[in-house]
């Protein structure tokens, strides 16, 4: 698991394919500037949004997220791009 604390807040910074079941956090921003990454923004996942993590599906599959209300499934190389700041 990739963690990065942030000094200035003592906030734990991540990206979304990390997060556990359960686990709340805030959108920092999406890696890159191609058509994956503005239809992520399309979705939703822009900054300041919150996400909460609901599931993995087994064997590597997309992970389920739960944003404005709707739950979201992406490939687990889509959440490695959306950074995200942990929640309580």
């Amino acid at each position: 698991m990739r963690l990065v604390l942030n000094s200035e807040k003592g906030a734990v910074n991540t990206t979304l394919d990390q997060l556990k079941p359960g686990q709340k956090a805030e959108i920092l921003h999406i890696d890159g500037v191609d058509g994956i990454a503005s239809r992520l923004r399309e979705m939703g996942f822009v900054r300041g949004e919150l996400v909460k993590f609901l599931r993995t599906a087994p064997f590597g599959g997309p992970v389920k997220c739960a944003i404005h209300g709707s739950r979201i499934a992406v490939r687990g190389g889509e959440a490695q791009r959306i950074s995200v700041q942990l929640l309580g």
